[in-house]
């Protein structure tokens, strides 16, 4: 088959400026991947992230070989991871044990690793459309389809490969516009493949192939329907319940201060201050940060390590005692803290290892509850390969030489008089569709977090994924965390009230009602995977049946 001659590219796309991006498809690709992280919070310029995907799209079905498509999108991921993960750089300056400078080399090093998943996104693409077609010479309705459907996969990999690190996934640039309605159907992942759709009828808009806008323009279009039938509450609450009042309690304590002992005092004086029940609130749940205290609250371990960190004076049921102090009659505290798992050794007893916790406490100072954080950090919360990196200087960026050990998994606990709450601490959150135990649907969620580590853009991209957890669930979802920000989301994800960044201070609400379970919520991430299916099955399927109907 001979290929189709090419046209002088100012007849493709409407001006000469975006001739000239196509000419130079390598250096357009790295700028178009860099634009597109502006689509996320804070900047959340979202029209320019679809316009930089219609770019990338552009440039791939112009991509020659299949060599070029891989370059193209490994180019693209490497702009957008850099600039979408720079705040990891400012974690980095609260370890002394390491030099600031790494913070930027860790970035760029995660993102040659991360642009590895949109360069199979794209090489898929193109694959695909060359063997169903013969030829990727011009974009056309294949070409997007497969697109949107290898993009759906690489992020769904992306979210467990090496344990996962899927930060700000495409579809959670939609949620400041309120357009992210379809994630109650095909999850966070689907409503990735959703945007590349819109991004790919953009350029087959700009080049007039209006025949092959036909499949992807149907798809998008029963998207938009389920965008606006799911902008009102119209699901029934999952079950009739009084309604509970939270106290969310911000105490501004910025991480330098956090890592320092000498200051465990002033920011147990914040916390409290900001705790107590106000005369005309009934009973409340009060919620703190992760690792809002630095007491073990546990009993049973080695005196020692309750003198190394417990204000409440060398023991655990002191520290509770002085906890539950803040608490009136039929209130119950959830706070972060951490446990130790302690082991015999040749010298008694010793920890070998931590746990990232939630424990729940009675105003008589019982823990009537606790769930252990499961998806950790890797480098931030304990160190793989540890023989090695701490042999050549590194160390994990958590202050403290014991790693964390990870948890079962979601877990929902069930508070007296308040319901059923699930746990999902900092990072975990991120993760769609693994949010929730299924097999004992919550109330509500409760994501305590600490991002005093994370500078200016990484908060806000925390809460904006927390906010597509709301949407994908159909659970309302509360934030406490150090230094913001803080917030109560609906489960329609609108944030009911929130705390800026660098504010301390509270917030006294009642949660909102969670919906029925979403569609997303009983499936999960085989419902966006089955989407993939599908459109992968409509772009080879289509031009077929295209095809046999010419006479």
């Amino acid at each position: 088959m001979t290929a189709p001659a090419t046209t002088d590219a100012r007849t493709d796309l409407p001006t000469r400026a975006a001739a000239a991006l196509l000419a130079y498809p390598r250096i357009s690709a790295l700028a178009a991947g860099i634009v597109s992280a502006t689509g996320f919070a804070p900047l959340s310029l979202w029209p320019l992230t679809i316009l930089a995907y219609a770019l990338l799209i552009a440039l791939i079905a112009r991509a020659t070989s299949w060599k070029r498509s891989l370059v193209l999108g490994y180019l693209f991921g490497v702009g957008q991871f850099t600039l979408g993960n720079d705040w990891i750089a400012t974690a980095f300056t609260y370890q002394a044990a390491m030099p600031a400078w790494l913070g930027w080399i860790a970035v760029v090093a995660l993102s040659l690793y991360l642009a590895l998943y949109p360069a199979l996104a794209t090489l898929g693409a193109c694959s695909i459309g060359r063997c169903a077609r013969g030829f990727c010479e011009r974009p056309d309705g294949i070409l997007v389809l497969a697109f949107a459907a290898t993009w759906i996969v690489t992020e769904w990999l992306r979210s467990w490969v090496f344990t996962g690190f899927v930060w700000n996934p495409l579809g959670v640039a939609l949620v400041a516009p309120g357009l992210a309605g379809p994630a109650r159907v095909v999850g966070t992942y689907g409503l990735g493949g959703l945007v590349c759709i819109a991004a790919g009828l953009i350029v087959l808009a700009a080049t007039r192939r209006w025949r092959a806008a036909a499949a992807p323009l149907g798809v998008l279009g029963v998207g938009v329907v389920f965008a606006v039938a799911t902008l009102a509450p119209g699901a029934p609450p999952s079950a009739s319940r009084a309604a509970i009042p939270v106290t969310v309690v911000q105490p501004n304590i910025p991480q330098e201060t956090k890592a320092n002992p000498a200051f465990d005092a002033l920011n147990w004086d914040k916390l409290a201050r900001f705790s107590g029940r106000r005369p005309d609130r009934p009973a409340r749940l009060l919620l703190w940060p992760e690792a809002a205290i630095p007491d073990f609250l546990e009993d049973g371990y080695p005196l020692r390590y309750y003198d190394m960190v417990n204000l409440g004076g060398g023991n655990a049921a002191r520290s509770r005692a002085r906890l539950a102090s803040l608490l009136a009659p039929g209130d119950l505290l959830v706070t972060g803290s951490a446990d130790l798992e302690i082991a015999e050794g040749p010298g008694g007893p010793r920890a070998i290892g931590a746990r990232n916790s939630v424990t729940v406490l009675t105003p008589d100072a019982r823990i009537i509850g606790s769930a252990d954080k499961s998806h950790l950090v890797p480098y931030g919360e304990y160190l793989p390969m540890r023989p090695l990196l701490s042999a050549i200087g590194l160390s994990r960026l958590v202050p403290g030489d014991l790693d964390f050990w990870p948890g079962p998994g979601p877990r929902t606990l069930d508070l007296p008089g308040f319901g059923k709450m699930g746990v999902q601490i900092c990072y975990e959150m991120i993760f769609s569709g693994q949010v929730v135990d299924r097999a004992n649907r919550p109330d509500f969620i409760f994501n305590p977090s600490n991002d005093a580590w994370f500078g200016a853009s990484g908060p806000p991209q925390h809460f904006a994924q927390a906010r597509l957890r709301a949407i994908e669930e159909g659970l309302p979802v509360v934030r406490a965390t150090p230094t913001g920000i803080s917030g109560i989301i609906d489960a329609d994800g609108r944030v009911v009230e929130s705390l800026p960044m660098g504010k301390a201070g509270r917030i006294d609400a009642t949660l909102p009602p969670a919906h029925a379970p979403t569609f997303f919520a009983r499936h999960g991430n085989i419902v966006p995977l089955l989407f993939a299916a599908f459109l992968l099955l409509l772009g080879i399927g289509w031009p077929v049946v295209a095809a046999r109907r010419k006479p």
